[in-house]
């Protein structure tokens, strides 16, 4: 019987999964995922760093040695995951290579702390996406609005970039906008406008925001509401004729990717948004244990173009019960900058203790 994840791997829907730790790629098991889950791609944030570092001995080592060369904190760290970083891009080459580059990335955040600096935020992409030395690695840079013009000109510069933070339909537009530009930008210039970029909502965080705030009926509907509308506004911008012209001089689509797609409510199904955002061109990045789960017993029913048409519906009944969703869309924004802010400085403190406990050992 073929397993949920390759059904969703050959319905058109990229697997990418939301972790990375050292154990994972020494211990072959990121090779297994890719074998044996379809898994095409990869993603990292400070939190999954910071948890990565802070549980478990596989760094001690490189660490030692960084600190031996007289490396600390934030560049100690960037060292850490660049490391990481190269090694799963180059497990994933081979898939980046047979899709001509539509597939097989990984990607790193610059520095939470950039997220209102523009100028700041395009000069540590450059300068990471350099160092990287990887073709298959994208950039992450939040959709906020210091972030965005930043975007355009990572795009121009011909890094590729992982949008991320972002929320709502109108935010997932001012990203595809900023991809636009510049690709168009890069046209006029008569440079390639093949830039890979990837364009990520993040889902269940618009449930966990409402799950005190709205009847029981509507529990867990939100995150996919918002999905709906938004994958709607993709597929009309892939269609319009400013984007059909990119495409015919060799630009590509900047593929819209479901990010935060872990169940958080205990209640719910462990696959609730893998199997309700199943779409074509498009990618859903998930947690290893939302992974297992899929791959162990899911199942993939209609997919989301057919679903679509019920988000205004159901957005409808959350705009009855008093949620304004512009307005938390923009909060979830700002708060989801915080955290990263928050586990930026957490993963700062870990590799500072840690570098003490090492050194003093």
């Amino acid at each position: 019987m073929m397993k949920a994840t390759q059904k969703l791997h050959e319905m058109g829907q990229s697997l990418w999964l939301d972790n990375i730790t050292r154990g994972l790629l020494t211990s072959g098991t990121l090779r297994r995922y890719i074998q044996e889950y379809s898994v095409t791609g990869l993603t990292s944030n400070p939190t999954i760093f910071d948890h990565a570092i802070k549980n478990s001995h596989d760094y001690d080592d490189a660490i030692r040695q960084k600190l031996l060369e007289g490396k600390s904190g934030e560049a100690l760290f960037f060292e850490l995951a660049l490391e990481d970083l190269r090694h799963a891009a180059d497990l994933l080459r081979p898939i980046h290579d047979l899709t001509n580059g539509v597939d097989g990335w990984v990607s790193l955040e610059v520095s939470p702390l950039l997220a209102h600096d523009t100028s700041g935020t395009l000069a540590a992409a450059k300068a990471l996406h350099a160092r990287a030395g990887r073709r298959n690695l994208f950039i992450k840079i939040p959709g906020t609005k210091e972030g965005l013009p930043a975007i355009e000109e990572a795009i121009f510069a011909g890094v590729p970039i992982n949008v991320t933070l972002l929320f709502s339909r109108t935010q997932y537009v001012a990203a595809a906008e900023a991809y636009l530009r510049g690709i168009e930008r890069r046209i006029t210039a008569g440079l390639n406008p093949d830039v890979g970029s990837v364009a990520s909502l993040f889902v269940s965080r618009w449930d966990a925001a409402v799950v005190d705030k709205v009847p029981e009926a509507l529990r867990n509907q939100l995150g996919i509401a918002i999905a709906g509308q938004t994958y709607e506004r993709y597929r009309f911008l892939l269609d319009s004729a400013r984007w059909q012209r990119i495409f015919n001089v060799g630009a590509r689509p900047q593929r819209l990717l479901w990010a935060s797609t872990g169940t958080k409510d205990p209640k719910a199904s462990d696959i609730l948004y893998i199997h309700a955002l199943a779409a074509p061109l498009t990618v859903n990045t998930m947690p290893e244990a939302t992974l297992r789960a899929l791959a162990d017993h899911g199942d993939i029913g209609e997919t989301l173009p057919a679903r679509a048409r019920y988000s205004d519906e159901v957005l409808a009944k959350f705009a009855k019960a008093g949620i304004d969703v512009d307005a938390l869309g923009a909060q979830l924004l700002e708060e989801g900058a915080g955290s990263f802010v928050k586990s930026w400085n957490d993963l700062m403190e870990c590799i500072a203790s840690k570098s003490k406990t090492l050194k003093a050992a």
